[in-house]
């Protein structure tokens, strides 16, 4: 009955959207674990401050959303080697003496939901296509990278950041203009979209898919809707394509393992359990 009850959460600005609390809520009832998930609407001016208490409050971590993932990292006092390279961080664990430990698990969920969801797929068959070179993209070619992606090709709506993550990243990375991008499908068997084109509310993806291989397996991290036209599109010509659903389903497992202490399963109820309105 003395035993405190932990605490996890997600933070961001703004965060009332995210599917994390559903998500982290179905597995701490399916695994009858004493703990809660909470979203916290978190100004960058507070996210300091905020940081500290947390852990005196009771929370054994959270996860880190958009604006807040560079900065979390930076405030951290242990950062994993993937963390570092991605250069931000999603998922923090406190110590009990109150140290921060940054990781980056968005390179795991990517490889996950793919391995799950287009069984048989092999990152080191060809040449992989990226669209955009933001954060989600540095987590992504990192994974390309480990998993033996022979070459990525990379192309982003301002050519200098695409050009930033080559000089970061190495020879593997060739950087292909935006307007001049549909050629670096040709051959490509594995495209994913990390920018936020085709999500509800934003600008259509309007880059030609007309050179895509047939045989490329084709993810699009936007979630919102699940099958973005981008998606419809590469399905239609006839390749396996693979929503984004997946990936904030595997991303989240290691946090809730390393804050609650079991390892959680990423099945078609959780799925369900999150998309149910």
């Amino acid at each position: 009955m003395t035993a405190r009850i932990p605490l996890a959460g997600v933070i961001g600005s703004p965060v009332a959207h995210s599917l994390s609390p559903r998500l982290h809520g179905h597995w701490l009832k399916t695994y009858g674990v004493a703990g809660h998930y909470i979203p916290m609407d978190i100004a960058q001016s507070d996210l300091a401050e905020v940081l500290q208490m947390l852990p005196r409050m009771g929370f054994v971590g959270v996860n880190v959303t958009i604006p807040h993932k560079e900065t979390a990292l930076s405030l951290a006092n242990l950062v994993t080697d993937r963390a570092a390279l991605i250069g931000a961080a999603n998922t923090l664990i406190f110590h009990e003496d109150g140290r921060i430990h940054a990781d980056n698990t968005d390179g795991y969920g990517f490889l996950a939901n793919l391995r799950q969801n287009a069984p048989g797929w092999d990152p080191q068959s060809g040449p992989a296509a990226v669209f955009g070179a933001g954060g989600a993209a540095r987590a992504i070619v990192t994974a390309l990278i480990d998993a033996g992606a022979p070459t990525i090709r990379l192309t982003n709506r301002t050519r200098g950041r695409a050009e930033a993550l080559r000089s970061e990243f190495g020879p593997k990375i060739e950087v292909y203009d935006w307007v001049h991008s549909g050629p670096m499908l040709a051959g490509a068997a594995t495209v994913v979209n990390t920018t936020s084109l085709g999500m509800v509310g934003k600008p259509e993806f309007r880059v030609s898919l007309d050179a895509l291989d047939p045989a490329a397996t084709v993810n699009d991290l936007v979630y919102a809707p699940l099958e973005t036209p981008f998606l419809r599109h590469a399905a239609e010509r006839g390749c396996r394509v693979v929503d984004g659903l997946g990936m904030l389903l595997h991303q989240a497992a290691p946090g809730f393992e390393r804050w609650f202490g079991i390892r959680p399963e990423v099945t078609d109820e959780l799925r369900q359990a999150v998309l149910a309105q």
